[in-house]
């Protein structure tokens, strides 16, 4: 996959409805059983509520998908956690909804929408990445270089995640794989070869909504 989305941080989100409290605790999880024996913890966690009700997806292509209503109506719980994790494209990734029972049904469309409500607001409250294959690469200029080079990353989207200014200015910076060739030509370009991006290393590397770049290992 050249792209695909995975939690960084799980959170925890919660919402009433009508006396009922849904609290979604959002977890990275690389295998089936982690995710089995993360739900277990939950249920002991919270003993006493009514329903723990989950969904997960695992797999680089996300060919590990299961759900459960854990003894709501059916199709009232699980389905909908399982399709809000859909509909954000993430993967290797556990929802668990937990339900405190507030003494007030709420229909087959109120439970569906409460179940959904909870998980994104779990999924709000987690780090969520954007992961891209790609390169660390750095280069060395002269300081009057700098603003041509800062531009060209700034036009192709490229983030410079360190600069140290010494003699010479240093620059490293991450690029998405499938961009990496261009970007070489355009400061190779740019500085008639005089200037030379120079591979670190092949590099899986993170983007979360509020643009924070975080290396991968």
């Amino acid at each position: 996959m050249s792209e695909y989305k995975i939690v960084y941080k799980g959170g925890t989100g919660e919402i009433v409805e009508k006396k009922s409290r849904f609290i979604a605790n959002v977890f990275k999880v690389e295998s089936e059983d982690e995710a089995l024996e993360i739900i277990e913890q939950t249920r002991k966690k919270y003993w006493d509520a009514r329903h723990n009700c989950f969904a997960y997806i695992i797999g680089e292509n996300g060919q590990t998908k299961r759900c459960s209503d854990d003894k709501e109506p059916q199709g009232t719980a699980g389905k909908p956690i399982l399709e809000v994790i859909e509909g954000a494209g993430i993967i290797n990734i556990l929802v668990v909804v937990t339900r405190y029972f507030g003494g007030t049904l709420l229909g087959t469309g109120g439970l569906i929408r409460a179940y959904q409500a909870a998980s994104k607001e779990g999924l709000e409250h987690s780090t969520v990445l954007s992961v891209s294959d790609g390169v660390l690469a750095q280069i060395d200029a002269d300081y009057n270089s700098i603003g041509k080079i800062q531009y060209i990353c700034l036009e192709m989207h490229i983030d410079i995640l360190k600069t140290e200014y010494t003699e010479n200015v240093y620059m490293e910076m991450i690029v998405q794989a499938e961009n990496y060739g261009q970007f070489v030509q355009k400061i190779t370009d740019a500085f008639s070869g005089k200037i030379s991006v120079v591979k670190i290393q092949q590099q899986k590397f993170g983007k979360s909504e509020s643009g924070e770049v975080i290396l991968l290992s």
